[in-house]
This record gives structure tokens, C-alpha cells and sequence, in this order.
């Protein structure tokens, strides 16, 4: 039978352990904000700029129009690997929420349609292949999405690969 001692012994160890762990974690979580602070800092904040354009399909698209709910604004490219990790997520959420996405630098009309013909994708497309939405916006690496509340604010920024449950988490966040 272990002696009073050698339990209070363990029993501080396993504190002690799980003191370094948690230090560790939060040190974690500081750096990863830090760096979802640095990634974001050039992107567009506060009132939604300005989304105008002809969608893939040719009808024409205006965020404005668009008040009242949440709408997904994602940048993506037909050369993102990244981007193409997450297309079924954006395809899914594109089925229930107002969705935009904007083909950032990936080719003419023609380009952009046989890459969504090609995946079996439908979501609605502003084709820029030129780069002037994306830079009206402060993007500049895809994939970069903005949730756009109901009153044109933008409320959630996220760049790199985000999960369809952390999308649609967000649009519920902004009001949806």
C-alpha cells in the first residue's frame, strides 16, 4: 500500500503536469490568433465593399441587393489546391445560404466554367480574372471567405482552408 507521501507526491507531479500542458495550450491559442491577426490584417473590415459584377451563369450579381441575411463572400482560385479541399463544403452551404464566391485570377469566362462543369460544382461565380474585386477587398491568398451580416457589415474574416461547420457557425453568428 503506497504510503500518504508518496501519493501526495504524485498527486503534485500530475498537477504539475497539468499546469505545463495547459500553459502550453494557451501559449498555442495566443500564436494562433496572433497569426489570424497578421494573415487578416490587410483585408477589408466594417461596411462590405462594394460586389458588383455578371455571375458565370451571366446574371448579374449586387451584394447590396442582397441585405437582410448573412451571405458568404469566398475568393477562391481553379489553381488553389487549398481551395479545392474545401469546394464541397462552399457547395453545400452555397444549397441553404446566400452564397457568392469570386474566381480570383483563374482564367477568362471559359476557364472558371469547366473547372466548376469538370467538379460538379453550381455555386454562383464572379469570374475576376484581372484581380480587381479581390484587391477592392485586400485579398490577396486564397482561400480567403468573409461572412457579410445582414446590415452589409463584414463580421467574420478567414483565410486558408475553414470547415463548412466553422462556416456555417459564422453565418449563424452574424445573424442567420
Amino acid at each position: 500500500m503506497p504510503r500518504r507521501s508518496d501519493r501526495s507526491a504524485a498527486r503534485l507531479s500530475k498537477g504539475r503536469s497539468l499546469l505545463r500542458w495547459g500553459t502550453q495550450l494557451l501559449v498555442l491559442l495566443a500564436l494562433m490568433f496572433a497569426v489570424h491577426l497578421w494573415q487578416t490584417r490587410d483585408l477589408a473590415q466594417g461596411a462590405a465593399p462594394e460586389l458588383t459584377g455578371k455571375l458565370l451563369d451571366g446574371s448579374p450579381f449586387d451584394l447590396a441587393a442582397m441585405r437582410g441575411r448573412p451571405v458568404l463572400v469566398h475568393f477562391w482560385a481553379t489553381w488553389c489546391p487549398v481551395c479545392r479541399l474545401q469546394e464541397g463544403s462552399i457547395e453545400a452551404i452555397a444549397q441553404d445560404h446566400p452564397v457568392v464566391t469570386v474566381a480570383m485570377q483563374s482564367g477568362g469566362d471559359g476557364d472558371v466554367a469547366a473547372r466548376m462543369a469538370e467538379e460538379g460544382m453550381s455555386f454562383p461565380v464572379l469570374v475576376d480574372d484581372m484581380g480587381i474585386l479581390a484587391s477592392r477587398w485586400g485579398v490577396s491568398g486564397v482561400p480567403t471567405s468573409f461572412v457579410v451580416d445582414g446590415a452589409g457589415r463584414i463580421a467574420f474574416v478567414e483565410t486558408g482552408y475553414t470547415s463548412g461547420p466553422g462556416l456555417r457557425a459564422r453565418l449563424a453568428l452574424a445573424g442567420d
